[in-house]
């Protein structure tokens, strides 16, 4: 990865780990307007790390939730509506 995307990432998994303590789920609008100020290539790059985090956040959950569903026999959960091409 280039420095861009290092310190994007880096600082999105910074925030995420704020917004868990700060139980604040869009705290990371406030942090991209913040770098965006200053360097909009940062702020497309941590944009970026946040979105594809936090997609990989609800994957994870989505599975658990599968296999908590599979092991006590009850319905697994349903996915979201295919909305299209949307997202990464």
């Amino acid at each position: 990865m280039s420095i861009v995307e290092d310190l994007g990432d880096a600082l999105a998994k910074t925030t995420l780990e704020a917004m868990d303590h700060i139980e604040d789920d869009r705290f990371y609008d406030q942090v991209s307007r913040v770098i965006g100020a200053s360097s909009p290539t940062l702020q497309e790059a941590f944009m970026t790390a946040i979105r594809v985090r936090l997609a990989e956040r609800r994957g994870r959950e989505f599975i658990a939730k599968a296999l908590a569903a599979a092991k006590s026999g009850s319905a697994a959960p349903k996915p979201p509506a295919d909305l299209g091409s949307g997202g990464h």
